[in-house]
């Protein structure tokens, strides 16, 4: 199996040009195509407001300007698609078939955006979104949310600035839980090009499942051998010692599973998935 097709969530930030040169490195390395995706809020959500006691003329005003502030984003966002695309010599295409090398095009589309990027990540081998930017809350990520909630496929958060390499040492992060198990399935491709492989487990992030010595041999009849690794929580946070862990191995990618508690219980008192949202400095891949 290999990654051909990798969808692009653009929203504007100042992580989106690292999320671009994330997501070329990995198209380069697969011979992918990436689809970047900019959705424009519609003006017309702001309707509903008639009923919060707000006259019409009023709405049409915020209707005006919440479609001219869209309207700026989008073309703020094409031109550094456009600006990277020529900067980085990138195909253009519009990744219908095969290809000699890496291709890129750009869409802008009018709705929701955890709805379209969600439909849309369905058909994507991978979806890279940008990191939260610095004092953003990650629980309002809505693209990272509706790619691990409602698409079935993984999402690779990018780092604040890209890595230099994605993949050649890569750390499993396992608890024995489902959504570990579809993180591991997801990295196979990765985990048999990997130039080394360590799976790091903790007493305190163990859930009810196999354990790493039996993903350790799992992984043997796909001909991946790997490290074994255990870590302790930092400050009784068991993401910083497992980012910690990370760091240490060298790892340029991270693979492991998202929310195996409610997001709700991670949003109110904070959990691994949230930590590692917030500090991670390296790639990481999250399934659910």
């Amino acid at each position: 199996m290999a990654i051909r097709k990798i969808l692009l969530p653009l929203t504007g930030t100042a992580a989106g040009g690292a999320a671009l040169q994330t997501a070329l490195s990995i198209a380069r390395i697969w011979n992918a195509h990436v689809t970047a995706l900019h959705v424009r809020v519609d003006s017309r959500d702001v309707a509903p407001l008639a009923g919060e006691g707000l006259s019409g003329a009023m709405i049409e005003e915020m209707m005006i300007a919440t479609e001219k502030e869209s309207s700026d984003r989008a073309h703020a966002v094409h031109a550094m698609f456009d600006q990277f695309i020529e900067e980085n010599h990138v195909a253009i295409a519009d990744g219908r078939g095969a290809q000699n090398g890496p291709s890129a095009s750009f869409a802008s589309v009018i709705g929701r955006e955890e709805d379209l990027v969600a439909q849309q990540a369905r058909l994507a081998d991978l979806t890279v979104v940008p990191h939260p930017e610095a004092g953003e809350d990650v629980s309002s990520s809505d693209a990272l949310h509706a790619v691990l909630f409602d698409s079935g496929r993984p999402v690779l958060i990018a780092p604040q600035i890209a890595p230099p390499s994605i993949g050649r040492r890569i750390s499993i992060a396992w608890n024995g839980t489902a959504e570990s198990a579809a993180a591991v399935y997801a990295a196979l491709p990765w985990l048999e090009r990997a130039e080394a492989v360590r799976v790091l487990s903790a007493e305190e992030y163990q859930r009810r499942g196999p354990g790493a010595q039996n993903l350790s041999a799992y992984l043997a009849l796909h001909g991946i051998r790997v490290e074994l690794a255990t870590f302790r929580p930092i400050d009784r946070e068991v993401g910083a010692g497992m980012l910690a862990a990370a760091r240490e191995f060298g790892a340029d990618l991270l693979a492991m599973g998202a929310y195996s508690h409610s997001r709700l219980r991670q949003l109110i008192l904070g959990g691994v998935t949230r930590h590692v949202l917030e500090n991670a400095t390296l790639p990481v891949m999250m399934c659910r």
